[in-house]
């Protein structure tokens, strides 16, 4: 078995799966930004964006789903329209990661939105993250021109 199919098959298990909260935060918050430097926003866009090529998904529902095995958090649609759709993403990560005084970044979620709408709707598209603090959450809008077709 080749690692992308070690992938595939851990992400479609519906087993429980336990993951040490300190660790994911650590790599994420810590050792990542520490590799990447000033570029991490950027990188961290373009890897989302790539996670989204190697993991198409068919319907909002499923990335809504994959949100929540990746332990991402809770995606929830909250508006949609003719050019962009708007996402809300709760967790108990972002309500410390929101209120550490580090700075914090949702980018490959950013990118995996992204490219997963541009695959879906044929179209190219692009996230903008909103952090709120006061509400621990993050809002994510969804852009894309129908005339920027891929």
């Amino acid at each position: 078995m080749n690692e992308s199919t070690a992938v595939e098959l851990t992400l479609e298990s519906n087993e429980p799966r336990n993951i040490s909260l300190f660790g994911y935060e650590l790599i994420r918050e810590f050792i990542l930004p520490e590799i990447l430097g000033k570029d991490t926003p950027e990188i961290l866009y373009w890897a989302g964006k790539r996670l989204a090529r190697n993991h198409p998904l068919n319907s909002l529902d499923e990335i809504i789903d994959f949100f929540s095995k990746a332990s991402w958090g809770q995606l929830e649609l909250k508006k949609e329209r003719k050019d962009e759709i708007e996402f809300e993403l709760t967790s108990p990560l972002i309500v410390s990661r929101v209120k550490s005084k580090a700075e914090h970044y949702f980018q490959i979620e950013a990118g995996f939105l992204a490219q997963q709408i541009e695959l879906q709707k044929q179209v190219i598209a692009e996230t903008f993250e909103h952090p709120v603090k006061k509400a621990n959450k993050v809002l994510f809008t969804v852009k894309w021109d129908r005339k920027d077709t891929i």
